[in-house]
């Protein structure tokens, strides 16, 4: 592996973790705490891992924060909100997230649940998102790093 497969491998955990939420969500409607939990858990690990990736990927390949949009100029509003909207919510999702888990595994499952309905939207929302943003930067308009 090489540094620049890393945001093909941070869409990949993105994707994965959505993927997980939904699994997890399924096992919870069916009754299946454990299996609930375990998958809950494996999807913020799989977050976990991905945010330590992006910012290796920043720090070390990019040298800073932003990658050029290199699509279409009159796509850029939307591109801009999608991504403002993305990094927002991601920097919800953890303390939320954290509090989330911690009611689950405390046991406190009404706590619980009242929060999960704001986590597992956003949290979802998050890593839809984040492979918008890959497909967007890297494969539809694949540009370069830098300011726009």
């Amino acid at each position: 592996m090489n540094l620049n497969q890393l945001p093909l491998i941070n869409a990949c955990l993105n994707g994965f973790a959505g993927i997980l939420l939904v699994v997890g969500l399924i096992l919870i409607r069916s009754g299946k705490r454990e299996a609930h939990r375990t998958c809950m858990l494996a999807a913020f690990g799989t977050s976990c891992v991905f945010l330590v990736l992006y910012l290796v990927h920043k720090f070390l390949v990019v040298k800073g924060l932003h990658t050029r949009f290199a699509g279409p100029p009159n796509l850029l509003p939307a591109y801009l909100v999608m991504l403002f909207s993305h990094i927002a919510l991601a920097i919800a999702v953890v303390p939320l997230a954290l509090v989330t888990i911690h009611r689950g595994l405390a046991k406190r499952f009404d706590e619980h649940r009242k929060i999960a309905r704001w986590t597992w939207p956003v949290w979802m929302y998050v890593s839809v998102t984040g492979v918008l943003v890959y497909l967007a930067l890297y494969v539809v308009w694949p540009g370069k790093p830098g300011l726009n």
